[in-house]
């Protein structure tokens, strides 16, 4: 019998949750018996959209029985998940919600369907994490996603629910990896408006993009250099040899754990094409504060109470 192939779309090679989804979506595979290609979208949208369509499209390179993909535009890619699930072929969306998912079940016989975590709870566990941190309030300077991310809007959006009114932000934007957050934060430390300011800590919506703002600090010849390296840095995705290991060095104070989607996508379509098991339309993944709130709570009382 020959073996099923599925097609893997991860939105870059640098970051450190799409290596983790590779790994993962490879341990995936070879679990299921399943043939695995991928291919890197480079961050662009159109690229991605492309890629997808040819393979969909060829008469040459071999069809996959499945396409999983993370978006890396602002859609969902939904004129590809159509063109994939009319021409017989499965299709998940990562990381990301969409709102087809229901349409394209009804229309095709294919598995579609979405592995993502809730966002929106992953900035509500950023706002909790900072007000822990940060009792008496300060200025944060927070580094954000790309602007057509619904991923980052949806993390800003609950980190706003949650931050206490003492918190104030600066705002910055990256593409979800460390030399884009290391750029950004070099490019805002140059300009005037950096100077004069208490920064209380830095907040970022990827584990990558924070070390890439501490990187930035290291290099520069800011005059609060030393200073702003002592202040509290968070991120997200929490992956075990590098969110969770920056945290245990303490090079991060806090992180939120998202697990991979991949490896999870690709054993529910595996399980359709193996014993007719549809997968169920949305399956979200938990997320958890990294320490748990309780003690950064303990640790920033411990940390005043030290000071005086």
């Amino acid at each position: 019998m020959k073996k099923l192939r599925f097609l893997l779309s991860v939105t870059n090679d640098e970051n450190d949750f799409q290596l983790e989804q590779v790994e993962t979506a490879r341990q995936a595979a070879a679990n299921a018996g399943v043939e695995l290609d991928i291919v890197c979208a480079q961050d662009n949208g159109v690229i991605q959209s492309q890629q997808l369509l040819e393979r969909i499209q060829s008469s040459v390179a071999p069809r996959p029985a499945a396409i999983l993909a993370e978006p890396a535009g602002s859609t969902a890619l939904p004129q590809v998940a159509r063109a994939a699930a009319s021409a017989g072929i499965g299709w998940a969306i990562l990381s990301r919600d969409a709102d087809y998912i229901g349409q394209l079940r009804e229309a095709y016989p294919v598995p579609v369907f979405l592995v993502a975590p809730d966002h929106t709870e992953i900035g509500r566990i950023q706002g909790q994490q900072l007000a822990a941190l940060l009792p008496a309030g300060g200025i944060v300077l927070y580094i954000e996603g790309p602007s057509q991310s619904l991923a980052a809007k949806q993390r800003h959006a609950g980190l706003l629910a949650t931050k206490p009114d003492n918190l104030q932000l600066r705002a910055l934007r990256a593409h979800w990896t460390e030399s884009s957050a290391r750029s950004a934060v070099s490019s805002w430390l140059r300009l005037s408006i950096s100077r004069g300011i208490e920064i209380s800590a830095v907040c970022a919506q990827d584990d990558s993009m924070a070390m890439g703002a501490r990187r930035a600090l290291e290099d520069s010849s800011h005059e609060q250099r030393a200073k702003w390296l002592t202040v509290p840095f968070l991120g997200c995705d929490g992956m075990p040899k590098t969110g969770q290991e920056w945290v245990r060095r303490g090079l991060l104070a806090a992180t939120v754990h998202s697990p991979p989607t991949a490896g999870i996508a690709i054993g529910l379509m595996a399980r359709f094409f193996q014993n007719g098991d549809m997968p169920p339309a949305r399956t979200l993944t938990e997320t958890k504060s990294i320490p748990p709130l309780e003690a950064l709570a303990r640790s920033a009382f411990g940390a005043h109470a030290g000071s005086n």
